[in-house]
Parts: C-alpha cells; structure tokens; sequence
C-alpha cells in the first residue's frame, strides 16, 4: 500500500506501535509483527526525526510542522519541507505512521 504523503498530510503514531522516551531518546516499539523492516526490531530517531515526531500528534498539517520547526533548525524552508514530507513518508510506508482523511 503506497499512500502520497504530502505537506497538507496529517499524520500521527500507529496503533501498531508504541513510542517511550527513554534518557532523552524516543525509542518506537512495534506491537505487531510485520512493521518496520524487520520483525520485533526498535526504532530510535535522530534529533531531527524525535522534532518532527513529537508533532505528529494528529492535529497538525506537515506544513503546520515545518511552520514550528523552521525557528528550531536554521536551514531552508524548501528543505525542511522535504525532510518532513521524507521522514512522514518513510515512516507511513513502514507503518509506524497513520495519515488522517
């Protein structure tokens, strides 16, 4: 299933996984088999990637979340905008990631 992610997109975490922050990481645990690329394995993300999924709550736009995060990391909006657009793409491929209507 390939679903266009895109910056109007409203994304939010899985019912299929659970996320913790542990010792300032966010670790992402699947719950069922089959996400991710291999079974039973954890996720931790990068700085960037824990500011964007800590605004993946199901209430904001991609492009609401590259709004926030433009006076957090000085780089160019235009890539900024396709980091966010990557990583929610990356993650609603692997499943870790549902996209709402």
């Amino acid at each position: 299933m390939t679903s266009q992610v895109s910056l109007d997109t409203i994304c939010m975490p899985s019912e299929d996984v659970v996320s913790r922050e542990i010792e300032g990481e966010i670790i992402i645990v699947p719950l069922v088999a089959g996400i991710g690329d291999v079974d039973d394995e954890l996720y931790t993300l990068n700085d960037t990637g824990q500011a964007i999924w800590r605004r993946l709550d199901g209430s904001r736009t991609l492009r609401e979340v590259v709004g926030e995060l433009e006076g957090v990391f000085q780089v160019d909006r235009a890539d900024l905008e396709d980091d966010v657009v990557g990583f929610a793409s990356a993650m609603v491929e692997r499943g870790i990631l549902s996209t709402k209507a």
